[in-house]
C-alpha cells in the first residue's frame, strides 16, 4: 500500500533492466468484468459442476476450483440480505466485494522526465556493473535504500538475479511499453486485466491521481532487486487506486496457474476478506511464495491480508511487510504490529514510472517488492533449505531495528528482528 506522493525527476540515464523487444497483448474481444455487490465461498462436493452450483442457489458462480472443493457466487445487495439469503438457501455471511482493497491515493506529479531506452549492455554474468564504489549505478537515487539492505553483496552472492523465477504484481497493471520492462515481462497470453476483462493490464488514468503508475512503481522495485526476474503483470486496482474482492481473488489464482513461483500484494483492506484469504491459502500451498503490504495508516494493526498472513492464516511461504527509513526508524506511516514479520525501506524508493517517467514514491508498497526482489534472487539460485522455510529465513536474518533505543515506542511491533537484510538471509539460505 502507498502513502505520499510520487515525484517525477529530471533523469539523463536508464535503467537497463533487459534487452529485448516488447510482446503486445493478445486481442481479446470486451466485455465487462463481473462487479457484483457481495461474494459469498460455498463448498462443493466432488463430482458436483459449475452448472449445478449455480442451479442449486440461482446465484452466479465466479470462480469455481473444479476438484478444490469451493466455488464463489456473485451475490446483488437484494441477494445478500436475510431473506435474499433464504430464499437462495444460503448460510453464512456474504462479504462485501466493491472496493474493499486499496493502494493508496498519490498527489499530483510535478515536473517530467526522460528515459533512455537501455539494454543489458555492459553488465557481467554476476551482474556487478550495476554497482559502481558501491553506488547503484542505474538508479543512483536508489543507493542508500540498497547499501542499507546489502543489495550490491546480495547481487554478488546470488549471480543469476532472479533468472527464471515468475513474480506476479497484482496491482493497478504496468506501463506495458516502458523501457524498463522490455523483455522483462511474462508470455501475453498469461497477462489478464481483470478489472477490464481483458488482456491487457496496462495502466490507466493520470500520473499523480488515485493509484496510476503504483503497478508499475511496484514492478520496477522488484526489478532493480532482481533484475532477471520476470514480471507476470495482473490488473485488479482501477485508476483510483481501489479494487473488488473478487477480482484480487481471482489473480491470485490465476498467477499460480500461470507458474508464478511469488506473489507481490502491495494492497490491502481493513476488512479480512475469507475469498482472498482462502485464494492465498490455496497459493501457498501449491509452494507460491506471497509476499503482502502492512498498511499506511500509521495504527497497530496491520492490514489485510498481510495480517492473516503475519498471524499464520496464510500457513507458511507468506509474508509481511511494513517500513522503515534508511535510518532504521518505524515509517510515520507505517502499519505496525507484534505479528508484523519484518520490515524494508519504503521512503522516497525511486522506480520507473508510466509513459517513460521516473518517480519516487513512498509507502508499505515500495518496501514489499524489496522483500519479493530478494526471494527472487534466492529462488534463482536454488535454496538449501526447504521452501516453507525460506520467508521465515528472511524475517529472521533481518537487521534489529530496536538496539539502537530510537524505536522502542514499537519493541517487538516491527517485526522480531526488523529490517531486511539480503546478505545476511542469502548467506544463510544459499
Amino acid at each position: 500500500m502507498v502513502r505520499g506522493s510520487p515525484t517525477a525527476l529530471l533523469v539523463l540515464s536508464a535503467l537497463a533492466l533487459a534487452g529485448c523487444s516488447q510482446q503486445e497483448p493478445a486481442a481479446t474481444a470486451p466485455q465487462a468484468a463481473a462487479r457484483p455487490s457481495h461474494v459469498m465461498q460455498v463448498p462443493v462436493a466432488a463430482g458436483v459442476t459449475r452448472e449445478q452450483v449455480e442451479a442449486a442457489y440461482g446465484a452466479p458462480v465466479l470462480m469455481f476450483g473444479e476438484g478444490q472443493g469451493y466455488a464463489v457466487l456473485g451475490l446483488s445487495a437484494a441477494q445478500a440480505s436475510g431473506s435474499g439469503l433464504r430464499a437462495l438457501n444460503l448460510a453464512g455471511t456474504p462479504e462485501s466485494n466493491l472496493g474493499v482493497f486499496s493502494a493508496g491515493m498519490t498527489a499530483t506529479v510535478q515536473g517530467r522526465s526522460i528515459w533512455i531506452r537501455g539494454d543489458l549492455g555492459g553488465w557481467t554474468a554476476e551482474g556487478r556493473s550495476i554497482w559502481i564504489r558501491g553506488q547503484y549505478d542505474l538508479i543512483p537515487e536508489n543507493s542508500l535504500n540498497f547499501q542499507t539492505i546489502r543489495l550490491e553483496q546480495a547481487h554478488a552472492l546470488a549471480p543469476k538475479l532472479g533468472q527464471g523465477v515468475k513474480v506476479a504484481v497484482i496491482d493497478t497493471g504496468v506501463d506495458l511499453e516502458h523501457p524498463a520492462f522490455a523483455g522483462s515481462l511474462a508470455p501475453a497470453e498469461e497477462w489478464r486485466d481483470f478489472h477490464s476483462a481483458d488482456a491487457s493490464p496496462d495502466e490507466e488514468g493520470v500520473l499523480g491521481e488515485g493509484g496510476y503508475g503504483h503497478g508499475t512503481g511496484v514492478a520496477g522495485i522488484v526489478l532493480q532487486v532482481a533484475p532477471r526476474a520476470t514480471i507476470l503483470p495482473l490488473r485488479v486496482l482501477g485508476p483510483d487506486g481501489s479494487g473488488d474482492v473478487l477480482h484480487v481473488a481471482q489473480a491470485i489464482d490465476w498467477a499460480v496457474a500461470r507458474g508464478a513461483q511469488i506473489i507481490n500484494l502491495s494492497l490491502g483492506s481493513d476488512q479480512r476478506s475469507p475469498t482472498v484469504q482462502d485464494a492465498v491459502k490455496r497459493a501457498t500451498e501449491r509452494g507460491v511464495l506471497v509476499v503482502a503490504a502492512a498498511g499506511n495508516d500509521n495504527r497497530p494493526r496491520i492490514a489485510y491480508p498481510a495480517q492473516d498472513m503475519a498471524s499464520g492464516g496464510a500457513g507458511e511461504r507468506s509474508l509481511s511487510v511494513g517500513s522503515v527509513s534508511t535510518g532504521w526508524l518505524k515509517s510515520p506511516f507505517s502499519n505496525y504490529s507484534p505479528n508484523l514479520e519484518m520490515v524494508a525501506l519504503g521512503e522516497n524508493v525511486y522506480t520507473p514510472g508510466p509513459d517513460g517517467m521516473l518517480v519516487s514514491w513512498s509507502g508499505t508498497s515500495m518496501a514489499t517488492p524489496m522483500a519479493v526482489g530478494g526471494l527472487a534472487l534466492a529462488l534463482a539460485q536454488g535454496t538449501g533449505v526447504p521452501l516453507k522455510d525460506i520467508t521465515k529465513k528472511m524475517a529472521e536474518k533481518a537487521h534489529d531495528v530496536y538496539n539502537n533505543g530510537m524505536n522502542a515506542p514499537y519493541k517487538d511491533r516491527l517485526g522480531k528482528k526488523g529490517l531486511l537484510n539480503l546478505e545476511a538471509f542469502l548467506e544463510d539460505v544459499l
